[in-house]
């Protein structure tokens, strides 16, 4: 019987106790193997690592090769060491398995290198390859990160909500707030209205305060604690990227032996003490009430710019920002059920459309954009 598993459109929108669940559940299945370019082949569109898997024989247990089922990253990744465009080599795993067959190995057989292949195992010895990494790149693991920070925010001393959880091939997001920091924000908020349910925001102009906590174990982004805050008319969240804490998976080079990988517990250990630390300082720094009040009032100075243009200032913001048409259609909707016809009311719209987004990785990238859409908008105007 195979391992539990969630599907990936189950994982939008967890509570808090589902993604530690299915983080313990990934970490008894997770491997990571250091691989020479010898001992790596392709094979139906599979990757083959010698001596990865733990077999029981007469002889007692021996390793043998594991097969694993490359996702998207491992093959964008794969690509990149090899020197193969990401785009034709995804082609060829989705279309030509022979053919991406025949382009891996003959690479492989051109290229000295060792590589970093992380792997979540099934009970049949084999599973997927998630990630195809340099042997520089440093485990930091989300549930490790997730306790850490829980941990350090505990610590601060202020009491915090988790509101949202999310987990991706990509990147793991945990989102919070502190109910007892909240900001009114009526210039801010004044013309707008919620796309979803239509109140006003001059008749709720809450802003709560919060913190956004992402990290990835694939080599999609380092572990970093961001302010983040939530518009209470609404619920729609905002991330504010020039202020962040962060620490990038780079660590010394893994050792020449080929084989499976034991990290070491006293440098894990002390990057999960650097976590623990730096979320009871972002507490510290970004649930306060004077440092959210003086973050809004920043907005506010842009905000107002009142668009002459609107359609057209949004096409040229989703150009430049290289939003989805599909996510453009979204936004200009939402601008236009939220009423506010300024730079604001971009910020606005783009918050709530990441709202309804399926894909956590575009929501939090759209979160991550509203403020630099405001500006871009405020800029065209």
């Amino acid at each position: 019987m195979s391992a539990p598993t969630i599907a990936m459109s189950d994982t939008r929108n967890l509570q808090l106790g589902q993604l530690i669940n299915l983080l313990r559940d990934q970490s008894t299945r997770r491997l990571d193997v250091k691989a020479g370019s010898g001992r790596m082949r392709a094979a139906g569109g599979q990757l083959v690592l010698d001596e990865t898997e733990p077999e029981l024989t007469p002889d007692g247990v021996t390793m043998t090769a594991g097969v694993y089922q490359p996702n998207d990253i491992a093959n964008a990744g794969l690509a990149d060491k090899l020197g193969i465009p990401t785009a034709y080599l995804r082609k060829l795993a989705a279309e030509h398995p022979d053919l991406y067959d025949e382009n891996v190995n003959g690479w492989l057989t051109r290229t000295d290198r060792r590589f970093l292949i992380r792997v979540l195992r099934n009970n049949a010895g084999g599973g997927i390859a998630r990630a195809v990494l340099s042997t520089k790149y440093a485990r930091i693991d989300n549930l490790d990160v997730a306790m850490s920070a829980l941990e350090g925010i505990r610590r601060a001393g202020t009491a915090v909500d988790v509101v949202a959880c999310d987990l991706t091939d990509r990147r793991m997001y945990v989102k919070m707030i502190s109910p007892e920091i909240q900001v009114m924000a009526p210039k801010l908020l004044a013309n707008y209205r919620s796309p979803f349910n239509g109140r006003s925001g001059r008749d709720l102009p809450i802003v709560s305060a919060g913190l956004a906590i992402t990290n990835s174990e694939t080599g999609c982004g380092a572990f970093s604690i961001q302010p983040w805050v939530r518009f209470e008319v609404c619920s729609n969240g905002l991330v504010i990227g020039e202020n962040v804490l962060r620490r990038a998976h780079l660590g010394g080079r893994l050792a020449d032996e080929d084989g499976v990988v034991e990290w070491s517990t006293e440098t894990n250990t002390k990057a999960l003490e650097l976590i623990t630390s730096r979320a009871t300082d972002a507490v510290r720094a970004f649930l306060d009430a004077d440092y959210v009040a003086e973050m809004l009032r920043e907005l506010e100075t842009t905000a107002d710019t009142q668009l002459k243009e609107p359609d057209t200032t949004l096409k040229v913001v989703g150009k430049q920002l290289r939003f989805t048409e599909e996510q453009q259609d979204s936004i200009l909707a939402h601008f236009i059920r939220g009423a506010d016809i300024s730079a604001g009311g971009v910020m606005h719209a783009v918050t709530s459309v990441a709202q309804t987004l399926d894909d956590a990785d575009a929501a939090f990238d759209l979160e991550s954009n509203a403020v630099q859409a405001m500006r871009l908008a405020a800029a065209h105007a």
